[in-house]
């Protein structure tokens, strides 16, 4: 049987390896919530493994839609770590369910839409599988005051995805899928061959800084709400937020060479944003 803590240490190394911007960022926090956070990250990195590693994703998506309805009433697999380190989250936590359905559906749109014609659409998608995230860790990091919260968290979330659109640009088109919405694109002349054709020019540049912008809108609207977190979350979620912002600043410098690198944010760059930080 594994234990409650050796399911979290499992979920730990799951965020070690694929989110260190995340990693780095929560483990600031208390040790409570900061395992509540690598369970629940757990949770969407599965999700995330079934749609775009998954050998026949459908099928597997279904078998984890069907578990998730087993966890909610209480049955979970005994051997799985994810799943036992989510069900003692919820027990300690007031978890909100319908933030995981919802993730469920975004990544989901992933199965059968390629293409997003408006940013409107391009918003919607981001809240499914990125706003959903933040409403997740509400009630762990700031149960006092998620519904004061709320409102930021949708916000960051879909900052973040945005920006994760701008940077993924070459690992999107090799799944066969266009987040850069096509209104946008044509606004500023440019096409979806010019993309497949890897065409960085001004027209791509316009319409990649259009988006990157409206970004920025979205971060700025998750900072005026950042106050409200207690003392203790408060630094790991702006340092996320900052850490996750850094990336488009990386890209511009870089010439938006998306195509042919993906940009991140070093160690050394993120204990320099930390001091930054610290001295105000």
């Amino acid at each position: 049987m594994v234990t409650v803590q050796e399911s979290y240490s499992y979920c730990e190394e799951v965020i070690k390896i694929h989110s260190k911007t995340f990693y780095k960022a929560f483990s600031f926090l208390p040790e409570e919530k900061r395992r509540a956070v690598w369970a629940v990250y757990s949770f969407c990195r599965t999700v995330d493994d079934i749609v775009d590693e998954g050998e026949r994703p459908l099928e597997e998506l279904a078998i984890f839609k069907v578990q998730f309805q087993q966890f909610l009433k209480g049955e979970i697999p005994a051997s799985e770590p994810m799943w036992i380190a989510l069900q003692h989250v919820f027990q300690q936590f007031e978890m909100d369910e319908q933030a995981f359905l919802d993730m469920i559906k975004g990544q989901e749109m992933d199965l059968y839409k390629t293409h997003y014609v408006t940013i409107e659409e391009l918003e919607y998608y981001s809240y499914h599988v990125a706003s959903t995230v933040g409403l997740m860790l509400l009630p762990i990091l700031a149960p006092e005051h998620k519904d004061v919260l709320r409102e930021g968290a949708i916000s960051l979330g879909i900052g973040m995805q945005f920006t994760n659109v701008l940077r993924d640009v070459r690992e999107d088109l090799d799944r066969g899928r266009v987040y850069l919405p096509l209104s946008v694109m044509a606004e500023h002349g440019y096409t979806e061959d010019d993309l497949k054709k890897e065409v960085v020019d001004n027209r791509f540049i316009a319409a990649w800084e259009s988006i990157a912008l409206r970004a920025e809108v979205f971060y700025a609207k998750f900072n005026e709400t950042l106050e409200h977190y207690p003392i203790d979350a408060r630094m790991p979620v702006q340092l996320a937020a900052i850490y996750y912002r850094e990336i488009l600043n990386k890209i511009r410098k870089q010439k938006y060479k998306v195509f042919s690198s993906r940009a991140f944010v070093s160690s050394e760059e993120k204990g320099d944003l930390l001091k930054k930080i610290a001295v105000k």
